[in-house]
């Protein structure tokens, strides 16, 4: 759907550029775009290499292991229903440890693996009760919006791109943006605790 809505966007702009004559413009608009696309993609690669390159050191040294078993209470509390030894508490785990340090792009794998295995979980159950497997389950919808709210202490992402347009203070949306999410998070919380007890009430 987004494709037809930027493909419509596009077409527009062309044909306005075309009917006012301003189609140098244009053109010249969608060079220079493009190459600022370019360059923010080159920055975006080595920054992202970096943390991801730290990511590994960290789980190799065993970093990670020992974060993924000190939020394993809050996965619990957010995850009642998945069992303690599942896969997809670790996929969770790594992939709420990435988003906490701002590496939207490296925790995505993790999240990926994790609706996999829940999504496993689901049919099983779905073959038990009958339910339709195409019908997210609840946990499924919890680390969605879990990953919606996306409590980040470093926006390494935006702390890039506002670098990358000459920010002249990259890192001052690191205490905004913690609040932001800090709250965004406690609301999606009280959410996924409030509809998984309407759903039980109802089931």
């Amino acid at each position: 759907m987004l494709n037809y809505i930027w493909a419509v966007m596009i077409a527009i702009g062309v044909i306005y550029g075309a009917l006012t004559g301003n189609i140098e413009a244009v053109a010249n608009g969608a060079l220079e775009s493009a190459g600022e696309a370019v360059q923010l993609c080159i920055t975006m690669v080595g920054i992202m290499a970096l943390w991801v390159g730290l990511m590994e050191i960290a789980k190799n040294s065993g970093l990670i292991a020992s974060m993924t078993r000190g939020i394993q209470p809050f996965v619990s509390f957010l995850f009642p229903r998945l069992p303690k030894n599942h896969a997809a508490r670790e996929y969770i785990s790594t992939n709420i440890i990435a988003n906490i340090l701002g590496l939207g792009w490296a925790c995505t794998p993790a999240g990926l693996k994790a609706m996999e295995e829940l999504q496993k979980l689901n049919e099983e159950e779905c073959r038990k009760t009958g339910k339709s497997p195409h019908t997210a389950s609840n946990e499924m919808c919890s680390f969605l919006i879990l990953n919606i709210s996306s409590l980040q202490l470093i926006p390494v992402s935006i702390i890039a791109y506002r670098s990358q347009y000459g920010s002249v203070n990259p890192t001052a949306v690191i205490m905004p943006g913690l609040i932001a999410t800090l709250f965004s998070t406690i609301v999606g919380v009280i959410f996924i605790k409030v509809m998984d007890r309407g759903r039980k009430g109802s089931g």
